[in-house]
């Protein structure tokens, strides 16, 4: 299987895993020694991006409640099951740092250390960026397995998909760009 690096997994139906019911995950990464991504479209209730910064002590506390409510009210994202207490920003390439962010196409970049929540609540960049806690991951052959299986649907990169519509609408949005709705999905695979 070629590479699904950069491109969106999209839950099907009778996924096996709850965790993962209705999810939109963005792979960051995907070789032959396993697979990497984020959830895009589940949020955390009762967490905001300034619960973040004051929890890190990222900021004085007089500043934090100074953001604009844009930054403050921002939500954070549940990744995924995997290390669900560490931070993973998905952002516009306009921001890169050569020794801690990782490209992941030409488009988007993964950074997950404290300058860039720094950069996202007082610098002004980067331009469009997810903050998510945890992520998702797979052992060398196990996403494959999951595909074949009818467990995912693939669907292509889209950067409005990922940065431009609201959380709760991106599952169908995904289902969409496939030509698909919720019930026009079939549960059961058509492989010949």
């Amino acid at each position: 299987m070629d590479s699904l690096r950069g491109q969106f997994l999209v839950a099907m139906p009778e996924m096996g895993d709850e965790r993962f019911h209705e999810t939109v995950i963005y792979l960051v990464g995907h070789s032959d020694e396993g697979a990497m991504g984020l959830v895009v479209n589940q949020s955390l209730e009762d967490m905001h991006f300034a619960d973040v910064l004051e929890e890190l002590e990222l900021g004085e506390k007089d500043d934090i409640i100074r953001l604009p409510d844009t930054i403050k009210n921002r939500e954070v994202l549940r990744g995924g099951p995997v290390q669900k207490s560490r931070g993973f920003v998905l952002h516009s390439n306009d921001y890169f740092n050569e020794t801690n962010s990782y490209a992941v196409n030409e488009d988007i970049c993964l950074t997950a250390t404290l300058d860039i929540l720094k950069a996202m609540a007082f610098e002004g960049g980067p331009h469009e960026a997810l903050f998510a806690l945890g992520y998702c991951g797979w052992s060398p052959g196990q996403l494959e397995n999951e595909i074949s299986g009818n467990g995912w649907l693939t669907v292509p990169f889209s950067r409005e998909l990922l940065f431009g519509l609201p959380i709760e609408s991106r599952y169908d949005a995904a289902l969409a760009r496939l030509g698909i709705t919720r019930a026009t999905l079939s549960a059961t695979a058509g492989h010949g």
